[in-house]
């Protein structure tokens, strides 16, 4: 990673496009950013988090530290080899206080454990018990029957909540936060009281006859029926006893929701008094909503239960979206540490030419610094909670972020850098307590230096088939492998040339440009004659796959069912992105010829998965002195 070009704010005078073609940044966009970053206090640095490992030398002598648990131990310039993982409080003998992070420096990773599994849009895994949309009662199904198969992992589409409002967010990756979970997810039928109240007969399972997911009609209905069961009466002891464990991110995530059920999913429009969340005007409402409030806590613990429940006996790798809306839960809490008047994006590139803006506001980097990385942290935390496994979109994001100016385009923006060893050490921390696998999405322009710091890390790199020039034999054992993703044509689609069709149908492309895009990536299918069926095509790609030494062999749900329409097609906004379910119920999986066949092929490619836990992690390599 060449830093040589990054000013004092972290932004980066040029870069290098992925046919490493330089380009530098306008000075006018420099100034505009430099703005917007601000400058950081003159003692930043001497009141920053210590992010370390066991071992390292520290940048003060003397010092003594309050440790997580309470006791109480002193370090002489160097972390002792014995010294506790975890956050504590370092104290200089001049009185000044900061964070002391000390991580293993490596994620929790079994050593010599490999295992393949399904990647599953969950909202598209609907079964006969479903309202309208796949639940966490269908994820259960679908870990129980993955189990069965031998499958060693599950991986999801982000869960994360949106604003509780009657028109819902459709797309995953645009969260109101980062650190709670979607109550449209949850199985009516298993929230204990939902037996004793109406839950309007047959209206729940007849939302599964629409041709698409309509978030809309469902929330609505959800929500009516949830409001019934807490207002019929719940255990408000155990609620406030694990609301308690949740501490104050719950308070404020409670608290926004029952704001937004007043005044809209966006706290800028908001009245000027309940725009600080510190301030008096929102513990007034809060004081006054107070059943409100309980409601939306009430749903995440009803959320972890369920949760909980369906990741049993399996590693559920969840996804962790690159930021959050700017005007959701998250960014309202944490305001001043994300930047305004300007989102997170990339730059032109060979597969959009105008760049993309993905609309969630960066954090600055050192603002996150200020808040000891608290914001990070939790998000992190959240993610991994409670099945095992993470997988982080843009994962380059930890090391650098396209920034894009709200009054101009992509083209228009700039690389900012971020202090991503101490953050990658972070990610390590909480890979190590939760003993979850973490893998990085590493896909797109990746700069030198990126993946060889990931492989540092244990955390795992991300191949794709329709992206690899090596043979899968040739990929690094550190990494998942997968065929696709949610972004990028199913086999099926792309064997018949219906994507390519529907692309084209959508604008995305003009039809040479999708025709050359098309065959580049038949060329990844050699040896299948042009006759074959789409079922032969998807047999004879995971055969290819399985042959990869990689972890984690990833298959779709989408390519096994024959499914030809892609989750998500960029850019194509009249397209019903994220509200296609799949063309089998739930219950009917595991049945499915080409389920098994697919499951067949990757199995025989590993020997028989077992739970990782019965493994033992790997240990981390020697500290590195900072």
């Amino acid at each position: 990673m060449d830093a040589s070009t990054t000013d004092a704010w972290g932004i980066d005078a040029r870069w290098l496009d992925v046919s490493d073609t330089e380009h530098l940044i306008a000075e006018s966009t420099i100034a505009q950013l430099r703005e917007v970053i601000g400058d950081p206090p003159a003692d930043l640095l001497d009141r920053a988090p210590i992010v370390a490992r066991p071992g390292d030398a520290l940048e003060v002598e003397a010092a003594d530290v309050e440790c997580e648990d309470g006791t109480m131990r002193t370090v002489d310039g160097v972390l002792p080899e014995d010294f506790p993982l975890g956050y504590h409080r370092l104290r200089t003998a001049d009185g000044r206080e900061r964070r002391l992070i000390v991580s293993p420096g490596r994620c929790w990773l079994p050593e010599g454990w490999r295992g393949w599994g399904w990647a599953v849009q969950l909202y598209a895994t609907r079964g006969r018990g479903s309202w309208g949309i796949g639940d966490l009662g269908d994820l259960r199904t679908v870990t129980q029957f993955a189990k069965d198969q031998g499958a060693g992992f599950v991986l999801v589409n982000p869960l994360h909540a949106v604003a509780p409002t009657p028109e819902q967010e459709a797309s995953p990756y645009l969260p109101a936060t980062r650190r709670f979970r979607n109550p449209v997810y949850l199985r009516i039928a298993d929230v204990p009281g939902a037996d004793a109240v109406d839950v309007e007969g047959d209206a729940g399972p007849a939302l599964n006859d629409g041709e698409l997911i309509d978030r809309d009609a469902i929330w609505a209905l959800k929500r009516r029926v949830l409001q019934r069961v807490f207002d019929a009466g719940i255990d408000e002891t155990a609620l406030r006893d694990w609301w308690w464990h949740q501490g104050q991110p719950l308070m404020d995530w409670a608290t926004w929701c029952a704001v937004a059920d007043a005044h809209g999913p966006d706290w800028h429009t908001w009245p000027a008094e309940l725009v600080d969340p510190r301030g008096a005007g929102v513990a007034d409402f809060a004081a006054a909503h107070e059943r409100e409030i309980a409601f939306h806590a009430w749903l995440q613990w009803q959320l972890d239960r369920q949760l909980r429940a369906a990741t049993e006996g399996i590693t559920v790798i969840q996804d962790l979206p690159i930021g959050v809306a700017g005007g959701g839960a998250d960014a309202w809490a944490w305001q001043d540490v994300l930047a305004q008047g300007v989102s997170v994006g990339a730059p032109p590139d060979a597969f959009n030419a105008r760049g993309q803006d993905w609309g969630s506001p960066p954090l600055v980097p050192w603002r996150l610094q200020a808040a000891d990385y608290e914001p990070f942290i939790q998000s992190i935390r959240a993610t991994m909670a409670g099945a095992g496994g993470l997988r982080v979109d843009h994962v380059m994001g930890l090391f650098r972020l396209w920034w894009v100016p709200s009054d101009g385009g992509p083209e228009a923006g700039a690389y900012v850098r971020y202090p991503y060893e101490d953050m990658l050490d972070i990610v390590a921390l909480e890979s190590h307590r939760a003993q979850a696998i973490v893998v990085g999405e590493d896909l797109g322009v990746v700069e030198d230096g990126v993946r060889e710091a990931m492989a540092e890390h244990g955390i795992l790199s991300y191949k794709l088939l329709w992206f690899e020039d090596d043979e899968p034999t040739q990929w690094p054992a550190e990494s998942m492998a997968a065929v696709t993703t949610h972004d990028l044509p199913t086999i099926p689609g792309l064997w018949t040339g219906s994507d390519m069709a529907e692309q084209l149908e959508n604008g995305t492309g003009t039809a040479e440009e999708l025709e050359t895009g098309r065959t580049s990536l038949l060329e990844h299918l050699p040896g299948v004659p042009d006759g074959a069926t789409p079922d032969e095509a998807v047999l004879a790609a995971y055969r290819r796959l399985a042959a990869a030494p990689s972890t984690l062999l990833s298959a779709t749900l989408d390519d096994a069912l024959g499914e030809e329409r892609r989750p998500n097609i960029p850019g194509a906004n009249s397209r019903p992105n994220w509200c296609l379910p799949l063309p089998v119920p739930t219950e009917d999986l595991a049945a499915h010829p080409g389920v098994q066949a697919v499951a067949r092929v990757l199995a025989e490619g590993l020997h028989p998965a077992v739970p990782a836990s019965k493994h033992k992690a790997k240990k981390a390599g020697k500290s590195k002195k900072k």
